[in-house]
């Protein structure tokens, strides 16, 4: 079925403000313009790095291998302007301080010519090969400036990857005349929008492609050129209002410890930057874990040791946070998940004694480490591939019943008289959508501005980059660099 090209009604405006979402709305985000972007910022052009696997990734990117790195200087881009019509898309979960990316882009290109257009295709990069867009108006771009979440459009986890979506999303960016598209996303996406550059310039389309980095794990950092992605420092000062709150009944009460799960499967830069804020009891750094080639029974004793010296001190209560992949920074984890999906991927009924009899002496010895629950959950709760279901394994309660094993061991031992009562948090969702610190969403504003001058001065194939963080917003230096030249070949 052929892809729509024309704009959707739009009937997504919210339709109540609260008293501190009015006052959101009325801030003026040029208060925090960096001073380069005002105007129409000169793009000067430089020889980016290449990265580790620049050869392979050349003969990936045939078009747009060369592209410069871009730094924006103070002044008057060559003229007349013409008006431009550029595109927008969220990709990908939530992160506080997207509605003013877009608002950043919008304001952007009113500024470059005050007749240019701004679409915006909804739901995620489906919208994009489908033609699900709008087009944008002042009047509904008011309605979301510094607020949080990804309502204004919608987002999706999509990406564009069958020649017939690559073509249809030509088709659609042809038909409505689009001069850009701006994705905004993480690691993947931005990826993914690197690829689309390549085919539009490949197939002489006009549309130019880039991107704002977006995570809320803080795992999309490329120094000096991406010091953070946006969405970050709202999402640890969200969750640190929860931690510390808890850390608070934990004083209060005196008679719990506090488990606390925060989001971060590849990086645990949520989980320690609320430790720094908060000081809770004990975080566990999954980077540390894989580094120290730690296993389960290392960490658990660890914390043992911490809860029987502050038991000793009357202490039987605190605040522990772990993110929710630390599971798979264990080393004996991994290569346990690992020999458990090579024996399980055939055999839809297992009984354990079945398993521990194929399993590796070593992987053997840390399934059976593992609490009663956990080991029944890895061999029934498997995906359609036979696989593990590592994510879904409740790391809070796996270190529980760990510690409650071996305190109920020191206990008869006589070396523990204390008490160990865990609660459970698992703190995701409450992160991402929030309303953005006066950092992000001063931060987005301007990755924003800068994906729009990036577009307006010819520039594909870039992610947008605002650096100079710890100075003044106006002394931010803005910029773009090739998404190509962050990339490494997953192997």
């Amino acid at each position: 079925m052929a892809p729509c090209t024309t704009p959707q009604p739009y009937n997504r405006a919210r339709k109540a403000y609260s008293p501190l979402q009015r006052q959101r709305l009325a801030a003026n985000c040029k208060d925090f313009l960096p001073s380069v972007l005002d105007g129409c910022p000169t793009a000067v052009k430089k020889e980016a790095v290449s990265g580790q696997d620049a050869e392979v990734i050349k003969g990936l990117f045939p078009s747009t291998h060369d592209t410069p790195l871009i730094e924006f200087v103070a002044g008057v881009a060559s003229g007349p302007h013409e008006p431009v019509k550029v595109g927008v898309v969220l990709s990908g979960g939530q992160a506080p301080g997207g509605h003013n990316v877009i608002a950043g882009i919008f304001d952007g290109i009113k500024q470059f010519h005050p007749d240019s257009t701004m679409i915006g295709f909804l739901d995620g990069p489906h919208g994009i090969f489908t033609g699900n867009f709008v087009e944008i108006t002042d009047e509904i771009m008011d309605g979301f400036r510094n607020t949080g979440g990804f309502d204004m459009l919608g987002s999706g986890r999509h990406k564009i990857e069958s020649e017939e979506q690559f073509k249809d999303s030509m088709v659609v960016c042809n038909a409505i005349g689009l001069d850009g598209l701006v994705v905004i996303g993480g690691d993947d996406s931005n990826t993914n929008g690197a690829v689309l550059a390549e085919y539009f310039k490949a197939n002489g389309c006009k549309t130019k492609v880039v991107g704002a980095p977006k995570t809320i794990d803080g795992d999309l950092k490329c120094p000096p050129h991406i010091p953070v992605s946006f969405g970050f420092d709202t999402a640890c000062k969200t969750y640190a209002t929860l931690v510390g709150n808890v850390a608070v009944d934990a004083l209060s009460a005196q008679k719990y410890y506090h488990l606390v799960r925060l989001m971060g499967r590849s990086a645990t830069n949520i989980a320690l930057e609320v430790a720094l804020i908060t000081r809770p009891n004990a975080c566990l750094i999954g980077e540390e874990v894989s580094r120290d080639k730690q296993s389960l029974k290392d960490i658990t004793m660890d914390l043992v040791d911490m809860i029987e010296q502050r038991s000793k001190d009357g202490k039987d209560y605190g605040v522990i946070v772990l993110p929710e992949g630390l599971i798979e920074f264990i080393p004996e984890f991994n290569a346990l998940i690992s020999e458990l999906n090579d024996k399980l991927a055939t055999d839809a009924k297992v009984t354990e004694e079945a398993v521990l009899a194929v399993l590796s002496p070593e992987n053997a010895a840390c399934f059976k480490y593992l609490p009663d629950f956990i080991r029944a959950q890895l061999l029934l709760d498997r995906d359609p591939h036979g696989n593990v279901q590592v994510a879904k394994i409740e790391t809070e309660k796996l270190l529980a019943a760990t510690i409650s094993a071996e305190l109920k061991a020191r206990k008869e031992r006589g070396t523990y008289t204390g008490t160990f009562a865990p609660q459970f948090h698992a703190f995701g969702y409450e992160g991402r959508a929030g309303l953005p610190t006066i950092f992000d969403a001063s931060y987005c504003y301007a990755l924003g501005c800068t994906a729009a001058a990036l577009l307006c001065n010819g520039c594909t194939g870039l992610i947008a980059s605002v650096k100079n963080l710890l100075a003044p917003a106006k002394e931010w230096q803005c910029g773009g660099v090739p998404v190509i030249s962050l990339c490494v070949i997953e192997r």
